[in-house]
């Protein structure tokens, strides 16, 4: 029997483990690094080590790995056993000093840079992350840890969060001790992050070559039934997933990972689930960790659990919700509007921050959630459009139309409703200030900003560090300005009002999808990035290297590899699609169709012979030998424009070139593939097809 409370967090190295088996002085001085960033002292590090080790050995660990999260968007790490040798007697030496704890060597060559490294300069480190606890799967201890280049440039996710997050408490704290409110000491961006992802059966994984490699299917003839009955969401759901839910579960507990909330999706085979809000930094570790017992438990269930932002044609894509706030360490939260919202100015200033930062930086926000997988679901009817915009409901809105008229009211009648559903057995409720728009891609909905456009295999580091980083530049103006002014109340009114005038533009409370909107955004002078190519040159924009420099968290060089990085991994995973569609074309649908059209012929020739031919017969041969000399013409021609784009040396139009390849030609190439398989018995068709892979769970 699984005892919820005694296994939760017994896998990890827990402030309250540390607490119990560390000296006094060195649990203090563990504490002053986490809180303060002081430097490791030998003996402090040499103590928190052997403790650690043995605390890991207990719970059968062999192993420990500096985990790290690369620009690849993977997670990494090199395995190391605690053993350390033999002594004379041919006993193993069981060591791990501080010095091994706290830092690490790997060979950042072989890792994304941007240019910032040549191949020749291997050299890169990984830190111990200490605000990040440790943790153990199967017989491993992993050790957060961010990762950089010899010269301490970031080439990891990691890092620029942390300098983000401390921005964001510096400034944020600024304001609010200006406010009166000098009780607060620190401030944290947290974060809840909801993944969506697809559970399909192993066999069937096994037998798709596109989904293997790719994560996707890049060919499937729509099944006949979809998702147009709206019975999976919020469904029952089947004993094998709810098996695999328990156990991912217990496994995410074990690791201290506050999974709580999970369903069926709108997909049918399309789940989520859902972690209670964390610190920003451990919010993100959380989620990879996620991921990969996501994926790693599907596996014991016969089952392949499939990330990717659009797996399949038709269907509902995969996205995952980015939920943020800003948490005082007294336990207040800066976006719970209160009461009287009107009246509460510490919301109201925290509100405006992200009103013109999203206003100002809308083009950074949707690089962040830019990778090829996205640009099959943002804007198609199922995740919100590509432009960026607010939606703060019309109440809340209706309070900032007042603060920038002067005129402020309250009516706690009208704010405060009771719904009553009319049966007398039903209690009366108190109805929530604003309703919900599932459109808009960074929406307010009561106490945080829920960002959507995130896609379902992306590492949420980049998004937290973009929305740290226009908070904490935004808070820098705010504090400046309440510096100057006597009454510093009055002032932040006046800061607050005089943003929403200058900023809102960027609030939109109507329909995301409508074509209405994509004109009347244009007309605001919103950007409209529609793909991953279009947003990556964001990055290196005068302004933006700017912004980051002063939100301290990027530098130049930071700024021009991670846009030398976006463009390569882009390229690299078209790429791989691409070559693995012309090899399922090659070798498996060509050949399934000419085996067809040898079964068709052989029969008419019967016919013809007998004097029994079924003209439906000979329509079919026609019909199937038209559409495998279509489906070859059309692999050679992917074939010339891939070569053609893979012999491009500039990556941004490499990129390009990239791009039409997929969304052309792959996409003439697929039309054909998958009218070809709805042409053919399924016994003929070569891989499992939709049905299969969405219904046979």
């Amino acid at each position: 029997m699984f005892n919820f409370k005694e296994s939760y967090g017994s896998k990890l190295f827990s402030d309250s483990v540390m607490k119990s088996r560390l000296s006094a002085n060195t649990y203090e001085a563990v504490r002053k690094i986490q809180e303060e960033g002081m430097d490791w002292d030998s003996d402090v590090a040499d103590e928190v080590a052997q403790v650690m080790k043995d605390w890991a050995m207990e719970q059968g660990a062999t192993h420990y790995v500096h985990w790290f999260s690369p620009l690849t968007g993977t997670n990494s790490g090199r395995h190391d056993s605690f053993l350390d040798g033999t002594d004379k007697d041919g006993k193993p030496i069981i060591k791990f000093s501080g010095k091994l704890l706290a830092k690490g060597e790997s060979d950042a060559s072989s890792f994304p840079s941007g240019g910032l490294r040549s191949t020749f300069e291997a050299r890169g480190y990984t830190v111990w992350d200490v605000t990040s606890p440790c943790f153990i799967i199967d017989t491993t201890l992993y050790i957060p840890t961010a990762f950089c280049a010899f010269t301490g440039e970031a080439l990891d996710q990691k890092t620029p969060l942390i300098r983000s997050s401390q921005a964001v408490s510096k400034q944020t704290l600024r304001v609010l001790h200006l406010l009166g409110d000098n009780n607060v000491k620190s401030v944290k961006p947290t974060v809840g992050a909801e993944q969506e992802y697809f559970l399909i059966d192993k066999k069937f994984y096994s037998s798709r070559l596109d989904i293997k490699i790719t994560g996707r299917t890049l060919f499937g003839a729509k099944p006949p039934k979809g998702q147009e009955m709206g019975t999976h969401y919020y469904g029952s759901t089947k004993e094998r997933v709810r098996d695999y839910m328990r156990e991912v579960d217990r496994k995410l507990w074990q690791l201290g990972v506050p999974a709580k909330t999970e369903h069926n999706e709108v997909a049918p085979g399309q789940f989520e689930i859902a972690c209670v809000y964390s610190d920003a930094n451990i919010a993100c570790d959380h989620n990879q960790i996620v991921m990969d017992v996501l994926r790693k438990m599907s596996v014991e269930h016969n089952l392949a659990c499939l990330l990717a932002e659009k797996p399949f044609n038709g269907i509902n894509g995969s996205g995952k919700h980015n939920n943020y706030s800003l948490a005082t360490d007294t336990g207040e939260n800066l976006l719970n509007p209160g009461s009287n919202p009107e009246s509460n100015i510490k919301f109201l200033i925290t509100l405006a921050a992200f009103i013109r930062g999203v206003n100002e930086h809308a083009d950074l926000l949707r690089l962040s959630a830019a990778i090829s997988g996205n640009d099959y679901r943002l804007g198609a009817h199922e995740a919100p459009p590509a432009i960026i915009s607010i939606y703060l409901g019309e109440y809340i809105q209706n309070i900032l139309e007042q603060i920038a008229s002067g005129k402020i009211t309250s009516n706690d009648e009208e704010h405060h409703k009771k719904m009553h559903l009319g049966a007398k057995t039903l209690p009366m409720f108190d109805l929530d200030e604003n309703d919900r728009n599932r459109t808009s891609p960074f929406a307010f909905t009561g106490s945080k900003f829920e960002f959507r456009m995130v896609g379902s295999s992306q590492p949420i580091g980049f998004v937290n560090t973009v929305i740290n980083s226009i908070i904490a530049v935004c808070m820098e103006d705010f504090a400046n300005q309440l510096e100057l002014a006597d009454d510093k109340i009055a002032k932040a009114y006046e800061i607050v009002a005089k943003t929403y005038k200058e900023h809102k533009r960027i609030i939109f409370n109507g329909n995301g999808y409508s074509d209405e909107w994509v004109n009347e955004a244009e007309q605001r002078g919103l950007p409209n990035l529609k793909s991953t190519i279009d947003a990556i040159p964001t990055i290196i924009k005068p302004e933006n290297i700017e912004f980051f420099a002063k939100a301290k968290t990027y530098n130049q060089a930071e700024c021009f590899a991670r846009y030398e990085i976006l463009y390569e991994n882009y390229i690299k995973t078209v790429n791989v699609e691409l070559n693995t569609a012309l090899e399922m074309a090659n070798r498996l649908y060509i050949p399934a169709g000419i085996k067809y059209l040898g079964k068709l012929a052989k029969y008419n020739h019967f016919g013809t012979n007998t004097g029994i031919l079924s003209q439906s017969s000979l329509k079919a041969q026609k019909e199937i030998a038209k559409l495998v000399d279509d489906i070859s013409d059309l692999t050679d021609t992917l074939n010339q424009t891939l070569s053609a784009a893979n012999s491009i040396d500039k990556l941004e139009d490499k990129a390009k070139a990239m791009y039409r390849c997929l969304h052309t030609d792959l996409y003439n190439l697929r039309t054909k593939v998958d009218i070809l398989e709805e042409k053919m018995p399924k016994e003929l068709w070569p891989t499992p097809d939709y049905t299969d892979l969405l219904f046979y769970l």
